[in-house]
């Protein structure tokens, strides 16, 4: 059973959890309450052992908890739409038994939140709209006073506000007003979503894998050992060294032969000890004095991880400077796994029309989405081929062909030209073409 920790004000906190029982039986919500939301920080980094995953009443919490060093993808927020403010409109209105025409509104700076044309909507309606956007590290006497100066120069009939601590305060002074809070719809919508989510990830985790290792150059290791014996006890250090892994991922081990290796584990467990594999992987290219490779594939069937885990294994051969390549089940390959030097990309494309271009200029799905891989990761608006060979670690003659290809059928363009500081012709600029 996954623990998903909730973080908010009390109020909010109750609400979520109800809803998320009605929707959600298999889990566990535990409530982590604040009073401030500054609270968050704390909460989350004294908990998060404690929990799977991180669900907040806002944005609020939500953008102080991602600035921890707990994964991104372990925390979500509710979100709400402007139509909580109309809900606060329509309530006071009753409640005041006529219009609102003057209204004051803090909203936090976010364009996941509250969305400018919805303010833009409600400014159309009411007389006086006083605006104040804050970010979270806000203090919010500052959001009272804001609200509480225009109350007492009487410029406001109402006051909208993000914080329930701000509300609670300016009622007890005599103050109208309403605290935004999303709805049981938004909470239902977003918990739903949210446990779909938890729910993928568990099958993602629970994937086969296969991670292939391979000694570089076996045969000729086999040659320059003068004694038979020396080789038989390399290739047992290395087999300890690959049951150690072995027990750290929980695999199964497969020898090859002929200095292949192939153990069997899931996604999660790899996913997890990847600094580890590449570690041992070191110890035995010292060991063996010869490099160690690897291949890893993810899929939902033995066969398919492990002819993944070929793939990858066979483009690790294609390029001396990678240690490991991972293909997933979806396609996606990522160079470098692990280092700085990571680059993720896929061997398939969806548009037609891309595919079409391809075949006509002769030039490979994986070679297209590697470049337009690299282009966005080094937030280059414009490259040189030298650029691509350098990063790619391919001939510069190489990499010159498949930018000429990719011009000739409208999928690059030369947008300048940088002149060399020696004599010769200036080398050419180019970019992708969205």
């Amino acid at each position: 059973m996954y623990k998903i920790g909730v973080v908010g004000p009390e109020k909010s906190v109750e609400k979520i959890i109800e809803l998320a029982h009605e929707i959600e039986q298999d889990m566990e919500f535990i409530p982590y309450i604040y009073s401030m939301a500054t609270e968050t920080k704390h909460l989350v980094e004294t908990y998060n052992q404690d929990v799977d995953f991180w669900l907040f009443s806002g944005y609020i919490p939500y953008k102080i908890a991602s600035q921890t060093s707990v994964s991104h993808d372990k925390l979500a927020h509710i979100f709400f739409s402007d139509a909580a403010i109309y809900k606060g409109f329509l309530e006071q209105s009753y409640n005041m038994g006529k219009f609102i025409e003057r209204v004051s509104i803090d909203i936090i700076s976010s364009p996941v939140e509250i969305a400018s044309e919805g303010l833009a909507e409600i400014e159309k309606i009411v007389r006086e709209m006083y605006l104040k956007e804050f970010d979270v590290a806000i203090d919010p006497k500052e959001l009272f006073n804001f609200h509480y100066d225009l109350w007492l120069k009487g410029k406001i009939d109402f006051a909208i506000t993000c914080y329930p601590s701000v509300d609670e305060e300016l009622k007890k002074m005599g103050v109208p007003s309403y605290w935004v809070s999303p709805t049981k719809t938004e909470i239902y919508h977003t918990v739903q979503l949210f446990t779909e989510k938890i729910k993928t990830s568990y099958y993602k985790e629970t994937q086969i894998a296969a991670v292939m290792l391979e000694i570089k150059d076996f045969d000729s290791l086999k040659e320059r050992m003068k004694q038979g014996y020396r080789i038989q006890y390399l290739e047992l250090r290395m087999k300890e060294n690959l049951l150690q892994l072995c027990e750290q991922i929980d695999g199964s081990l497969i020898e090859e032969g002929n200095g292949q290796y192939t153990i069997f584990s899931t996604r999660g467990a790899i996913e997890g000890q990847i600094q580890f594999i590449k570690e041992k992987m070191y110890q035995l290219s010292i060991e063996m004095e010869a490099k160690v490779i690897a291949g890893i594939g993810f899929a939902q069937t033995v066969f398919n991880a492990e002819l993944n885990a070929h793939r990858a294994l066979r483009q690790t051969k294609e390029n001396e400077s990678i240690d490991i390549v991972m293909i997933q089940d979806d396609g996606t390959i990522i160079e470098s796994v692990g280092n700085t030097e990571e680059l993720t990309y896929s061997y398939r494309a969806e548009d037609p029309t891309i595919l079409e271009k391809l075949k006509k200029g002769s030039v490979s799905i994986k070679n297209y989405t590697r470049i337009q891989a690299l282009v966005q990761k080094m937030s280059w608006k414009h490259f040189t081929t030298k650029d691509l060979a350098t990063q790619l670690q391919m001939s510069e003659r190489n990499a010159q062909r498949i930018v000429v290809d990719l011009c000739s059928v409208g999928l690059a363009e030369i947008c300048g030209e940088e002149l060399q500081h020696t004599r010769g012709r200036p080398i050419k600029i180019y970019q992708l073409v969205k």
